[in-house]
C-alpha cells in the first residue's frame, strides 16, 4: 500500500497538485522519491501521462494507455500477443498477469519506444533513461546489503503488489470507454468508487472524471467536483464501483472494433463500449454472445 501510495502522490505532484511554480526542482525531486519504488523516471511519467495521455484521451492508437484498434491488432504481432495472453478479458484468467506486471511492463515498454513511438526527443529520453538507471541502481544495491530472500519481501512483493493496486485504477479509468477524438472526459473516462479507507490511501484516484477535467487540483478537491457535475449532467457523469469496472472488462473484449464497439478476437463476441445511456447494456451483451456461443 505504500509503494502504491507513493505512486498515487507522484501522480498528483507531477500535475502541479502538491508543488507550483518556481518550485519546479522540488517537484522534480519528490516524483523521484515517489516514483523510484515502481523505478519510474518521473521524466518519463509526464511526457507519458502528462502530454501524451491527458491530451489525446482514448484517442484510438494515438493514447498510450489506450487497447489497439482491430487494425492495429490485426497488423501488429506485439499487440496480437499481449492482447491474446496477457491482457484483461475475454474470461481468460491468464488476462490477470496484466495486473500483476502490467504496470512495470509499460513503464519499459514506453521507455524503449519513446522516440519511434511517442515522438520523445532524444535529450527527453536519454534524461528518462538515465533516472530509470539511478533507480534500478539503488534497487541493486538495496539488494547486495539484505539478501535476496529479504529482498523479496521488502520490495520484489510490494512491487508487484503495488503493480496490481496501481494498475486496477488505471485500466478501469478508460479501459471501458469509447474512442473519442474530442478528449471529452464526461465519454472517454470512468469514474470509480471503492470503499473509504481504499480512496483515502489511493488520495481519491478513482475520480478520474474529475481529474481529467482539473489535472492539477489535489485529489482532496475532487469530490466536490463530483457533486458539481452530478448536479450539471446527472445523464452523462459515469461511475461505478471498481469492482464491477474490473469484472466487465474480465468478461469483456479489450480490442476496438470501432469507435463504440469492443471486441475479442479469440472468441469473436463484440461489446458495446460504455456511454451514459450503456450502464447496464455491457451484461445485456454479454448475456446475448454467451447464447449466441453456445448456440
Amino acid at each position: 500500500m505504500s509503494f502504491s501510495g507513493l505512486m498515487f502522490l507522484g501522480h498528483e505532484t507531477m500535475h502541479g497538485a502538491i508543488v507550483r511554480g518556481r518550485w519546479a526542482w522540488a517537484r522534480a525531486l519528490l516524483g523521484f522519491v515517489c516514483f523510484a519504488p515502481l523505478v519510474l523516471s518521473p521524466q518519463l511519467w509526464t511526457l507519458w501521462h502528462n502530454r501524451m495521455h491527458h491530451a489525446n484521451v482514448n484517442r484510438l492508437d494515438v493514447d498510450p494507455d489506450m487497447y489497439p484498434s482491430l487494425a492495429r491488432y490485426r497488423s501488429s504481432r506485439t499487440a496480437r500477443f499481449a492482447i491474446n495472453h496477457f491482457a484483461l478479458g475475454g474470461r481468460r484468467l491468464r488476462g490477470l498477469l496484466s495486473l500483476v506486471i502490467g504496470f512495470t511492463v509499460q513503464s519499459v515498454e514506453v521507455l524503449v519506444a519513446a522516440r519511434s513511438r511517442f515522438q520523445i526527443s532524444a535529450h527527453d529520453q536519454r534524461r528518462a533513461v538515465i533516472e530509470t538507471a539511478v533507480m534500478g541502481g539503488f534497487w541493486i544495491a538495496v539488494a547486495c546489503a539484505v539478501g535476496a530472500v529479504t529482498f523479496l519481501f521488502a520490495f520484489v512483493l510490494p512491487h508487484v503488489v503495488a503493480n496490481i493496486i496501481v494498475m486496477s485504477f488505471i485500466v478501469t479509468n478508460h479501459g471501458l470507454s469509447p474512442a473519442t477524438d474530442d478528449n471529452d472526459p464526461l465519454l472517454g473516462s470512468l469514474s470509480v468508487t471503492a470503499p473509504r479507507w481504499v480512496e483515502w490511501l489511493t488520495l481519491d484516484f478513482g475520480f478520474h472524471v474529475e481529474h481529467h477535467l482539473f489535472p492539477s487540483a489535489s485529489g482532496r478537491h475532487l469530490r466536490a467536483v463530483r457533486t458539481a457535475l452530478l448536479d450539471a449532467w446527472p445523464d452523462f457523469y459515469q461511475s461505478m464501483p471498481i469492482s464491477a469496472a474490473l469484472a466487465a472488462l474480465f468478461r469483456t473484449g479489450r480490442v476496438y472494433e470501432d469507435a463504440t464497439t469492443l471486441v475479442d478476437p479469440p472468441s469473436g463476441g463484440t461489446w458495446p463500449a460504455l456511454a451514459p445511456s450503456r450502464l447496464h447494456s455491457m451484461d445485456e451483451h454479454d448475456e446475448a454472445n454467451t447464447v449466441s456461443r453456445a448456440g
